[in-house]
């Protein structure tokens, strides 16, 4: 069965609201909400497509826009390769052409529509956002707290909490006065045994490569409705974390990196053939810069994963 090619966007407005359609009744999964595109046809590339089904669909012309997220999704009457854009601008108003209901979405809120199953690595790439903190370890618990503050209010809105020479007790602690600081603000996502989970209902996990190495063949560990991530450097972790239904992961190291010197470096090209293979969102980690963010996104990942990059100071 031939995969069928997508061109799809997240159109986003100057609120940050997400543009999500309806799909008609008669057609193949009638009636769930959908990102907005079309089918590209032959010899057409995907931003011709993709311009081409926003101005038929929507009555819009694209003006800025750039890759999100590849995703392959098998039904059982049919095989999509879905090729998702982010639109961040764009001249004339969006309106239903095709007589489709239309709604404007808070990114948050896009887990209460129902979307096709394919869609769903699309709506945790439209809500997370292009950097992924992870915090210095040696500090003292309030340096990490000061310095979180400052890295929240320079614009951060997702945080790993990572502490490894802390104690058990120690890093607990922390987390819970980091839990606060981020509410409402930022995403957390906690590192350590999922045991501790219960404790800190707003956090996410992120999973150790062998944590996720240990879960597999296992259901998913957290509930669908908290943030889960992993990390991986090859494909066999790249597998075992879509297996584990994991929300986003990171890859690395894309370079050779002073904490960690023995690691085999990946490379641009390495990272993104293992992305190719991946569906859903990779932050990609390892020697990177925030200006390495518009290469990252083309070769297929979310964002940058970084310390040094983005603590401040």
């Amino acid at each position: 069965m031939q995969r069928i090619h997508v061109a799809a966007a997240v159109i986003r407005d100057a609120r940050g609201r997400v543009l999500i359609a309806k799909r008609p009744l008669d057609k193949h999964q009638g009636g769930l909400w959908e990102f907005p595109g079309g089918k590209v046809e032959a010899d057409e590339c995907v931003e011709v497509a993709l311009a081409r089904e926003l101005l038929e669909e929507l009555g819009i012309n694209i003006t800025q826009a750039q890759p999100l997220i590849q995703v392959r999704h098998d039904y059982p009457d049919k095989r999509v390769l879905l090729d998702v854009w982010e639109v961040t601008a764009f001249a004339g108003e969006p309106h239903g052409a095709e007589g489709q209901p239309l709604a404007w979405v808070e990114p948050g809120e896009l887990v209460r529509y129902q979307f096709p199953a394919a869609n769903q690595p699309i709506i945790a790439a439209a809500r997370l956002p292009r950097r992924y903190l992870i915090t210095p370890d040696g500090l003292a618990p309030q340096q990490v707290l000061d310095g979180l503050a400052r890295a929240l209010e320079a614009g951060i809105e997702l945080v790993q909490l990572r502490a490894p020479s802390l104690s058990a007790h120690d890093y607990r602690a922390l987390a819970q006065r980091a839990q606060a600081l981020c509410a409402g603000r930022a995403q957390l996502m906690l590192k350590g045994p999922l045991e501790w989970a219960e404790e800190f209902p707003d956090a996410g996990w992120h999973l150790t490569a062998r944590q996720l190495r240990e879960c597999i063949g296992q259901a998913r560990p957290l509930a669908a409705e908290r943030w889960l991530a992993a990390s991986c450097h090859d494909a066999d972790e790249l597998a075992a974390a879509a297996s584990l239904a994991v929300d986003f992961v990171t890859l690395s190291p894309v370079h050779a990196t002073a904490s960690h010197p023995d690691a085999q470096p990946l490379g641009w090209p390495r990272v993104a053939e293992l992305l190719l293979g991946f569906n859903g969102p990779a932050y990609v980690l390892g020697g990177l810069q925030l200006s390495d963010t518009d290469q990252a996104r083309r070769v297929g990942a979310q964002g940058i994963a970084a310390v040094r990059a983005f603590w401040p100071g």
